[in-house]
């Protein structure tokens, strides 16, 4: 596993960086295979980062044409919900770059069995992968994954205690957020999968998740605590923060 840890000043310098980084990607990975996936996270954290990929200085660079956008977690609610992992990211980014209707790849949160629009969203991730690789084996094989942490240490919507943290063959899953969070029932991607990626991004901003992130780092053994600590993905994982980790 290599990792990399990319310290900033603040949040505007941590998002201006990681967006430079997923262009390099985009444009590194579309040369390679004539495509970029790219998997993208919700919460508050990220806005920032996907308005800069809007911005003048990254949006003329990426060929959106050959872009996909998929998203690692979905709360159950309607897309334009305010809770919305998809709503957010319209806002900041879809409705402001060329990208294609095609190329969206929403998890339908608004379906009524969260199991079904699992089901759905797992079907479609699988028909990408057929008609653009040659093969994907027993897991799918994203480009690039942005991923937040929690200051419980959770990822995606992989929450700690979770029955989802063990499992081994689902792409995508259900699962439920602790109690005190407005929007419990979640769809998201299984940490197979994330793993599975050929590259990942760690965005985690603010002080008071600096101990987790911290632990998570030096210690990934302790998984059983802290579900950000079971990414070793087959690829890089980088972890772009705004506080010394050390």
């Amino acid at each position: 596993m290599n990792v990399t840890i990319k310290q900033f000043k603040d949040s505007e310098e941590l998002s201006r960086n990681a967006a430079e980084y997923i262009v390099d990607q985009a444009e590194k990975c579309i040369l390679d295979h004539g495509f970029f996936s790219l998997v993208l996270s919700g919460g508050s954290t990220p806005r920032r980062l996907y308005e800069q990929l809007a911005g003048d200085q990254c949006r003329r660079r990426i060929s959106w044409d050959k872009t996909h956008i998929f998203w690692g977690d979905e709360r159950c609610v309607p897309p334009d919900h305010f809770d919305s992992n998809y709503n957010m990211t319209a806002q900041a980014l879809l409705s402001k770059v060329p990208l294609p209707e095609r190329n969206i790849h929403r998890i339908k949160g608004e379906i009524a069995i969260p199991n079904e629009a699992a089901i759905q969203y797992e079907a479609e991730i699988g028909d990408f992968f057929r008609n653009h690789t040659a093969a994907i084996g027993d897991f799918p094989a994203f480009d690039l994954v942005l991923l937040g942490v929690g200051n419980d240490g959770h990822t995606a919507s992989l929450f700690p205690g979770s029955d989802i943290l063990t499992e081994k063959k689902r792409w995508v899953a259900t699962s439920q957020a602790p109690p005190e969070m407005a929007v419990r029932d979640r769809i998201t991607l299984t940490i197979p999968v994330i793993n599975h990626a050929s590259g990942v991004i760690f965005l985690v901003s603010g002080e008071s998740k600096r101990d987790v992130v911290q632990i998570i780092i030096e210690d990934p053994g302790r998984n059983e605590l802290y579900p950000s600590a079971m990414i070793r993905a087959d690829g890089e994982i980088v972890w772009f923060v705004d506080f010394d980790v050390y």
